[in-house]
């Protein structure tokens, strides 16, 4: 899972600049999900929601300042690695997580851990790496080229050393070690290629001439977040003034990012290369994956965070074992992973805002609708292509995806469009209460009304909590299941 990865930056999905020989490999010998989103397109909260299978009004992390709470698994959400590890398996986490604290497990075995490029103070393992090389991480600001190229920088820390190479090297020590009866769960998160973009300068070199695509043009509501944007990126960690954005520096900032996704695909190469050397028994599913894409100067802005296309689209691919090579239409979400994972594992799980990808050649279409969530604002995307958002700007939006790729038609005030509008608008409310009340389940008690002998019907009863409220469990001495019977 690399990190701020677009799909169309890819050549499995159609960018012939891209340059990802492995990645493309890896779609070739599976299925490619060619309608992917992130519901919640920021760090954290994706992350959040991949781990839970819960969206994020379920979750309650919608913004990168919030993590889940500490006592989550005791309120019934644990995350898919405890579910593997009670299953048997071992759990290996390799690379960026975005935990909160950084070097927390959330029921990982073990964990090899390389933080964002901007958290430069953690000491984590890759630090610990670099200062034994004689290098050290570094603030954006810090190298050449940062500000006047608006974050597309050049790293000085040299290519066999970047994080993401590290990275690499460690998920392929570990396939090459693990040597245990167990089968494993390996979570490869790259750094990349996340901002600041900062390919080490003979990396750029080598694409000096690589004609990209140019960016999606600005539309007047697109506009309207265009302030906040700047203020973020200006007063915020990027320490970038974006109040004046010209083509040319997109058009470098979109070279650089292609050049750290070579080096990821490099890494994915080695990681393949030795799945492939390996003579067991094992039967391996591979999953390729990003948490959200990436503006890269579309509508005049970079980074994410906002329900445009290139903020919540993200590639899907699904390969190794029996999986046949198609390409599939269905709408699917980031959570999906969780209960996809758990179903390949034979693991029992409530779904939650997760359904299991559909892995065989056959189409099938399981959603109606996803439905996303910031802390900027709410989405609703159909299975047909509508897409209604609303922001806590004030702002509203209805697009209609299928026929307006590039969102450059607002239709939530189009009189034509308001019977649709208005069946989205119900659609998202219905499942935002569900969603909400799934979020507050930890809260719940067992109901006695019916139950003459409930022991809460009496002085100085304890409601027990935190509740179980997915699986029914009810906690405490004087615990007492849904059914009204004692546990």
């Amino acid at each position: 899972m690399p990190d701020q990865l677009r799909p169309d930056f890819l050549g499995c999905y159609g960018a012939s600049f891209a340059g990802t020989p492995n990645i493309d490999r890896l779609a070739s010998q599976g299925k490619l999900f060619e309608r992917a989103v992130s519901p919640s397109p920021i760090c954290i909260p994706a992350r959040a929601s991949l781990l839970t299978g819960h969206n994020a009004f379920s979750t309650g992390v919608l913004t990168n300042h919030l993590w889940l709470r500490p006592d989550h698994d005791d309120c019934g959400m644990p995350t898919l690695a405890s579910l593997l590890n009670e299953a048997g398996y071992h759990t290996e986490a390799i690379g960026k997580m975005h935990f909160i604290p950084w070097d927390h497990n959330e029921g990982f075995s073990h964990r090899y851990i390389a933080e964002d490029k901007r958290h430069i103070y953690i000491q984590d393992d890759y630090a610990e790496y670099l200062a034994e090389h004689g290098f050290r991480k570094c603030a954006g600001p810090e190298e050449p080229g940062y500000e006047t190229n608006l974050m597309a920088s050049f790293s000085q820390i040299p290519l066999e050393h970047q994080i993401d190479v590290w990275i690499g090297n460690q998920a392929t020590k570990f396939l090459k070690n693990f040597s245990g009866d167990p089968p494993f769960f390996l979570f490869v998160a790259f750094a990349g290629p996340h901002d600041p973009y900062n390919p080490p300068q003979e990396v750029v070199n080598s694409m000096e001439y690589l004609d990209l695509p140019a960016a999606i043009p600005a539309t007047a509501e697109s506009e309207v977040f265009r302030p906040s944007f700047i203020s973020s990126h200006k007063n915020g960690s990027a320490q970038v003034d974006f109040t004046v954005f010209p083509e040319a520096a997109k058009a470098k900032i979109r070279r650089h990012y292609v050049c750290l996704i070579r080096i990821i695909d490099e890494q994915v190469g080695k990681i393949l290369q030795v799945l492939n050397q390996q003579n067991n028994s094992r039967e391996t599913v591979i999953l390729f994956t990003s948490d959200h894409g990436d503006f890269l100067g579309d509508f005049d802005m970079v980074g994410k965070e906002l329900f445009h296309q290139p903020s919540i689209r993200i590639p899907l691919i699904a390969s190794g074992a029996s999986l046949e090579c198609s390409r599939s239409k269905a709408l699917v979400s980031l959570t999906d992973l969780f209960s996809t994972i758990m179903q390949i594992a034979g693991i029992k799980s409530v779904l939650q805002d997760s359904v299991p990808l559909p892995l065989t050649v056959a189409d099938v279409m399981t959603r109606t609708g996803i439905l996303g969530a910031t802390g900027s604002g709410v989405m609703w995307l159909t299975t047909l292509g509508w897409k209604l958002a609303y922001y806590k700007n004030g702002s509203a939006t209805l697009h209609d995806i299928m026929n307006d790729p590039q969102e450059q038609h607002n239709r939530f005030s189009d009189p034509v469009c308001a019977e649709i509008r208005d069946e989205l608008d119900r659609q998202m409310m219905a499942k935002m209460l569900q969603s909400v009340t799934e979020g507050h389940l930890d809260k719940s008690y067992p109901y006695m009304t019916m139950s003459p002998e409930h022991p809460g019907h009496y002085p100085n009863w304890k409601r027990p909590y935190p509740a179980d409220g997915w699986s029914g469990r009810f906690g405490g001495i004087n615990g007492w299941s849904k059914a009204g019977k004692p546990v």
